[in-house]
C-alpha cells in the first residue's frame, strides 16, 4: 500500500482554477475540502505508522476520505 498522500490538487488536477476559486467563493466547498485534509492527514500518519491506529479505524478514515471525495467531485464536476 501506498504511504503517499492524496492531496486534492493531485487527485483532480484539472479542476485546480476551479477549486481554488470555490475555496474562497463557497463556504460549503471549503468545509468540505478542509475536512478532506485532516481526514487525509490523519489516514497518511495511520498508513506510515506514525499515528498508528487499529485497523478498523483506518478503515473507516478511508471510506470517509472517498466519500468526502465523492461530494467534491460532485461540486467540481457540477
Amino acid at each position: 500500500m501506498s504511504h503517499t498522500p492524496h492531496e486534492l490538487h493531485e487527485e483532480f488536477p484539472e479542476y485546480a482554477e476551479k477549486m481554488t476559486a470555490l475555496k474562497t467563493s463557497d463556504a460549503h466547498f471549503n468545509k468540505l475540502a478542509d475536512e478532506y485534509h485532516e481526514v487525509n492527514r490523519m489516514v497518511h500518519r495511520a498508513e506510515a505508522k506514525i499515528e498508528p491506529v487499529a485497523d478498523e479505524a483506518e478503515t473507516e478514515l478511508r471510506k470517509k476520505r472517498a466519500a468526502l471525495k465523492d461530494e467534491i467531485y460532485q461540486l467540481l464536476s457540477a
